[in-house]
């Protein structure tokens, strides 16, 4: 009969500390810092100065990091109680999503392109569906509606997040400057529109966008 050993020396470095929770925190250190695309499980390492080999007991790679920081993005979101209105609570839905993605923007395309299945992923799916279905759309549509929502929001959050300093609605001299090269393209249509095209208000956009979407899925479902 033979026994086991303990097993002597260090830990790998950092293991003592890992967690799926911090591995997170870190990845989205790295997102925020340098996107989405800086993601590895080196990069993370350093971020949590651990050995990246050490990470694999917590997720599966680089894509598992991926699906986690985007199971956080979306289980964190606070969502509303449904009222039975479908405009109320789409519109509802929305600011809960926008609210939390501006906490870490970097990340919020991730909810487009990952394949979710843990409950806190899932759970705002859940809500947006449950809402079409209460509306009498059918499944198919659902989905369909679904994502030209959350590709509609996340496009806009991304566009707020990305405009440049001077592209805005409280740098004056900017937009002066930016208008008057509008102004000078010769282009008429641009040359009209030259004082809006200067200013980006980030908040009145996203409202825009929201009530649009929800007029076209109005008009879609009939709902008037």
């Amino acid at each position: 009969m033979t026994t086991s050993t303990p097993r002597r020396g260090r830990p790998p470095k950092g293991e003592g500390r890992l967690s799926r929770e911090a591995i997170v925190e870190a990845t989205l250190r790295v997102i925020d810092a340098e996107g989405v695309n800086a993601v590895s499980m080196r990069a993370v390492g350093r971020v949590l100065g651990a050995d990246a080999k050490s990470l694999y007991n917590h997720v599966d790679g680089k894509e598992g990091l991926l699906d986690a920081v985007a199971e956080n993005l979306l289980g964190a979101i606070a969502l509303p109680e449904p009222t039975g209105d479908p405009r109320a609570d789409l519109r509802a839905i929305a600011y809960a999503f926008r609210e939390r993605a501006l906490a870490h923007p970097e990340a919020a395309s991730l909810v487009l392109t990952r394949q979710l299945g843990s409950f806190e992923g899932l759970a705002p799916v859940e809500a947006v569906l449950s809402v079409l279905r209460e509306a009498g759309c059918a499944p198919a549509e659902s989905v369909h509606l679904l994502r030209t929502l959350v590709a509609t929001l996340v496009g806009t959050l991304l566009r707020e997040v990305n405009a440049g300093p001077v592209y805005g609605t409280t740098d004056l001299t900017g937009i002066a400057q930016r208008q008057a090269i509008l102004e000078e393209s010769a282009l008429p249509a641009v040359v009209d529109a030259a004082p809006h095209l200067a200013r980006f208000d980030a908040a009145a956009e996203y409202e825009f966008t929201v009530t649009l979407a929800l007029d076209a899925l109005a008009t879609r479902l009939g709902l008037g």
